[in-house]
Formats: C-alpha cells, sequence, structure tokens
C-alpha cells in the first residue's frame, strides 16, 4: 500500500511538473505570438502607407530615450519612439508630441498612415513615457507657436452610416435634438459610465428581457462601461462576472435574438435605445454584439451608440472628465471639410456633478451666455467599423490620413526605420523600449483591483490568455494550419493536466460551460469565423 501510495504521488508530481511546464511554454509562445504577424491572416503592407521624413521638416526634434513598445488586445504591435513638430488638426495647430512608428504588424493599418488617439493622460510612468495627448499638447498654455490657447479642453463625436464629424471645443447645437445630458466619469484615465440596466426586445412588444440580472440586488448595483469609438460593436459581459450576476448576458441574447429588435442601457437613471439598424449590420448580414474576453468586469459601448447619439467628452476638470449625451439629429449633414464656428453652448453643471459618484443619475445642461468655439473636423466612414481623419505635421506640412480613436490616447505616424538619420539610429541603440499594453479592455481587466474589490482571479496577462485561447477556436473554424491548431492545443493540454491534478488532490468537480439550448431544437451560435459576432441558427438534435 506504501509503494502504491508512494507510486501514485510520483505519477502526480510528474504530471504537475509537466502541465505547468507545457503551460509555462504556451504563455511564453503566446507572448511571442503577439508581437508577430502570425496573428493575422495578412501581412502589414508599409508601402500602402505614407511615412514622415524626418529629414524635410525643419521643425522636428527627437527624444530617442522615449523609446515604445505598444500591444493591443488584437495582438496589434506598434513600436518607435517619441518626437517633437508642428502639428494641424482641423484649424488647430501647434508644437506637440507624437510617436514616431518604426514597426506595425497588423494589416489594420494597410493604407493609413498612423492612429489618432483622443483619450486622456496616464498616470505615473506610463504617462510619462507616451507622448502627451494631442487635445491636451495643443491646449497646454506653454505650448510654442500654437493657437488653440483659448480652445475649450473637450470634443464632441457622431456617425452616421456613411459619415461622422469630431468637433473640438464643444459641439454644434444644430446636430443634436435634444438637450445634452451629462454624468461625470468613472474614471479619471479613462471615459466610464455606469451601466445600471440593460435591456432587450421589441420596440413595439411588452417583451423587454433585463439582461444585467445582479445577484443579491439592492438598487446601487451597475457595471463600468468605456464609451469607444474604437471599438466597432456593443461588447456585453459573457459569464457570470464572478458572481456578480445571476446570468449570461450574452447568452441570454443569443437565446433571445430576433429580428427588429432593440438594446436600452440606462446611464445615471436615463435610458437610450440602441435600435436594429445600429447593431444589425444589414449589408454583411452580421449582428455587432460581441461577448466580453474572460474577467473584463464591464461593458464596451462602441459604434453602434455613435451611430444614434451624440457624445460631448469634457476634460476641463483634469480630476475626472465628463460624459455628454444627446440624441442625434439624423437631419444633420456632417461636414465635408474643416469649419470653425462659434456658439453660444448650455454648459455642463459642474457643481451637480461633482457631488455624484457618477451612476447614479444625469444632469440637463445649464444655460450659459459664453460663446464657445468650435472646430469641425470631417471623419472618414468605413461601413460604420472604423474612422479615419486627415491631418499634417512639420514645416513644410506632410499629409497623413490616421485612424480616429477615443479608446486611447496614442497618436502616432509611420516613418521608414532604414531611412532614420544616423544620428537617430546610433541613438535609438543605446535607450531601451518601454512595453504597455494600449487597450480599452485592461481598465475593465483590472476594476474590481483599482476599486477595491476582490478581484475574480484577474490580472493584467489573463487577457492574452483568454484572447489566445480564442484564437484556437478562430484557427479552427477558418481551417488553420496544424502547427496552428497544436499551439492552441499545448496550452489546452496543460490546462487539463493541472485540472487532473487538482481533481484528485483536492475533489474538485470539472464543469463544462455550456451554452443555453432553444426549446424549439434549434440553437443559436457564434459565428467566430467573421469579424463580429454574428448569431446564426443551427439544427440541433433533441433527445
Amino acid at each position: 500500500a506504501t509503494m502504491r501510495r508512494r507510486g501514485l504521488l510520483l505519477c502526480l508530481a510528474v504530471l504537475a511538473t509537466l502541465s505547468l511546464a507545457v503551460v509555462s511554454e504556451a504563455k511564453a509562445h503566446m507572448k511571442a505570438a503577439q508581437g508577430t504577424s502570425q496573428l493575422f491572416d495578412e501581412p502589414y503592407r508599409p508601402n500602402d502607407s505614407r511615412h514622415f521624413d524626418l529629414q524635410k521638416t525643419s521643425s522636428f526634434s527627437a527624444d530617442t530615450t522615449k523609446q515604445f513598445d505598444l500591444a493591443y488586445a488584437d495582438g496589434t504591435e506598434l513600436k518607435g519612439f517619441s518626437g517633437f513638430d508642428v502639428v494641424q488638426l482641423g484649424n488647430f495647430h501647434g508644437r506637440a508630441p507624437f510617436g514616431v512608428i518604426t514597426d506595425c504588424n497588423s494589416p489594420d493599418f494597410n493604407g493609413v498612415d498612423g492612429i489618432l488617439g483622443f483619450g486622456l493622460p496616464k498616470p505615473g510612468f506610463e504617462g510619462s513615457q507616451l507622448p502627451r495627448p494631442i487635445l491636451w499638447a495643443l491646449t497646454d498654455k506653454d505650448v510654442k507657436d500654437s493657437n488653440a490657447q483659448e480652445l475649450t479642453r473637450k470634443f464632441s463625436f457622431f456617425s452616421t452610416d456613411t459619415a461622422a464629424e469630431l468637433q473640438l471645443g464643444g459641439y454644434d447645437p444644430a446636430t443634436v435634438t435634444n438637450l445634452m445630458l451629462y454624468t461625470p466619469s468613472l474614471s479619471a484615465t479613462d471615459f466610464i459610465v455606469g451601466v445600471t440596466s440593460l435591456t432587450y426586445g421589441h420596440p413595439s412588444k411588452n417583451d423587454h428581457t433585463e439582461l444585467l440580472k445582479f445577484t443579491n440586488p439592492t438598487g446601487g448595483e451597475y457595471l463600468p462601461a468605456i464609451m469607444d469609438s474604437g471599438t466597432s460593436c456593443l461588447v456585453i459581459p459573457g459569464d457570470h462576472m464572478g458572481g456578480k450576476l445571476q446570468n449570461n448576458p450574452f447568452d441570454d441574447f443569443t437565446q433571445l435574438w430576433d429580428e427588429d429588435t432593440s438594446f436600452w442601457i440606462t446611464i445615471g437613471g436615463r435610458t437610450f435605445e440602441i435600435p436594429y439598424h445600429s447593431w444589425f449590420l444589414a449589408e454583411t448580414n452580421q449582428t455587432c454584439v460581441q461577448p466580453s474576453p474572460d474577467g473584463m468586469q464591464g461593458l464596451l459601448v462602441g459604434d453602434v451608440f455613435f451611430r444614434e447619439y451624440m457624445v460631448e467628452f469634457d476634460m476641463g476638470d483634469e480630476s475626472r472628465p465628463i460624459i455628454g449625451i444627446a440624441k442625434l439629429n439624423k437631419g444633420y449633414n456632417p461636414v465635408t471639410a474643416n469649419e470653425l464656428g462659434y456658439f453660444k453652448l448650455q454648459q455642463a453643471p459642474r457643481s451637480k456633478l461633482t457631488l455624484l459618484r457618477g451612476e447614479e443619475t444625469m444632469y440637463p445642461a445649464e444655460h450659459s451666455t459664453r460663446l464657445d468655439e468650435v472646430d469641425q473636423i470631417p471623419i472618414f466612414n468605413k461601413k460604420g467599423t472604423q474612422y479615419f481623419m486627415d491631418l499634417s505635421i512639420g514645416t513644410p506640412k506632410q499629409a497623413f490620413t490616421v485612424i480616429f480613436d477615443t479608446g486611447s490616447a496614442v497618436f502616432g505616424v509611420f516613418t521608414i526605420k532604414s531611412k532614420l538619420p544616423a544620428n537617430i539610429k546610433s541613438s535609438l541603440h543605446q535607450s531601451s523600449s518601454f512595453k504597455v499594453r494600449i487597450d480599452t479592455m485592461n481598465t475593465l481587466m483590472q476594476w474590481d483591483t483599482v476599486h477595491g474589490q476582490a478581484a475574480t482571479g484577474m490580472e493584467l496577462e489573463g487577457q492574452a490568455v483568454s484572447l489566445a485561447m480564442a484564437s484556437e477556436d478562430i484557427s479552427r473554424a477558418k481551417g488553420g494550419s496544424r502547427d496552428e491548431h497544436m499551439n492552441g492545443m499545448s496550452f489546452g493540454v496543460g490546462v487539463l493536466l493541472m485540472a487532473i491534478v487538482a481533481n484528485v488532490l483536492a475533489g474538485v468537480h470539472l464543469v463544462s460551460r455550456r451554452r443555453g439550448v432553444a426549446p424549439t431544437g434549434e440553437m443559436y451560435v457564434v459565428d467566430h469565423s467573421i469579424q463580429y459576432g454574428a448569431v446564426k441558427t443551427v439544427e440541433q438534435e433533441v433527445a
């Protein structure tokens, strides 16, 4: 009996060692793969983009001590260093910092010249290493050659099915049909609102179903939601969020899915409808609603919302921004060229908003006699999923078209690494780069930890693991290569071995996660082989 126990313990020890080794190798492989083009079906094509020529501008200066390596959730990686030059954005200009991007691995940047993030400055070392966000940089009082000193530090954004518009300094009242409603952001570093309810159903029927069924509700529950134009779809919880919810909202949605239905999202006591035509892309027959990755503690409110509402991002209070929402005037035609206007705008009720945590209520705008300068800039809309805008850098000006994104604060344009001046190449070799994840989901991945609640097994690297597991599902659906399948399987085998060991030693039962089954013998499934979470119906055998 003693020998058998020793043999069992030895076997378990070997299994544990092997499983840890496999998991370690799989994680290392996934981290390495994140920085390569293996994550994408096609490569980044540098020749499709215009490049910033450092030697053709007389006003450029480099800061090679600030190198960056930016990693996004989808595996996109941008590398480069910081520089300064005169930036022209709409009718405003000034000497500002930006990223000089030398390396890219994502085909999302094919045909564009860089990215323009309109997010908030980050605190600590990360904030000091990355270029200051462009709107903040242009409106700083000590900026050289700037004509934006009096510009109010806020912007608004909306989209239609064919066009979009960025408005600096406020918003044009002609773009909305009702009074702007304001709420303070729940975060000083991201545009986050508190969502207390998300219902789904037919507008003409009394069948609205609550998708956020909080566990043991007391009336004060909410989930954080990031307002992000860089996210195409509505991203809702895909699990029980560590016990916060009684249900799986995305599973409930897939079972209830029907044509001509709407979502209703409640923010600060005000409910906003997201109609069917906004979240269902008829041209491609795709449902632009997605489940959140494991560990994400909230929602992402993407372009499906910006096509129905004007959203204002007011950063006048540096302690935390204020977010305004008003119904979009569908009869308004977005500008086709830069236009500078002056409007008597109603203002956010700051004295009331400072008393709020953020999720309780929204207040309407207050009357003001101030004349606000608003610069209206056209945004190119690619099928309601990607937005691009024009700007220029340098003396003389070099023109670029960049991706517009409210979910990040990164502003950078591409350059050709081999054509960098010798002194800059030498300086780059003598300094190291700063690696950071630029991803709207990161804040929500860490939400419980930051806000003093018990984290549910959540860590910064956890998202990379869940995304890699999803990538294995995607490669399988697309008929990926044998090596791709094996890479995904190696991690799964490691997890399985660890689960077996844990099951033997601690008696932990393995419970498989399953999707709900419709009583009609049909099952709604998510087609991960396409860009969005398209829901389709498949026949299922009923016992």
